[in-house]
């Protein structure tokens, strides 16, 4: 895989979180306009969760996907200034087949253990 490979997949990445990141901000935006028009006691709908499982829910969900994007931002820029691909730990190089995995990984994988990352 080249490094042009690697950059149209971290950008193909890069779209799919921020459209995922924005469908589930909508999601929650509804969500909390629900939740204000309702009391706590009347929260509950008979048919499914209540919202605030919901909300939470969604909460930690558009969190996971903001961390995403900001992980292949990072890695993007890393590429734009020529340091993609080497550990930040160690400076060796990440291993191909790791960067196929995960094209965003900051850490060779001795170096990620060690870090618990």
């Amino acid at each position: 895989m080249t490094d042009s490979e690697l950059r149209t997949l971290l950008e193909m990445l890069r779209r799919e979180a921020s459209d995922r990141t924005d469908a589930i901000a909508s999601t929650l935006t509804a969500l909390t306009h629900d939740r204000s028009s309702q009391s706590d006691d009347d929260e509950h709908d008979p048919e499914g969760v209540p919202l605030s499982a919901e909300w939470s829910r969604l909460s930690g969900v558009l969190e996971g996907a903001r961390e995403e994007l900001q992980q292949v931002d990072d890695a993007l820029a890393r590429m734009d200034a020529g340091a993609y691909g080497v550990c930040a730990n160690c400076g060796e190089r990440i291993p191909l087949a790791r960067l196929r995995v995960r094209p965003f990984a900051e850490y060779c994988v001795p170096c990620a253990e060690k870090l618990g990352r």
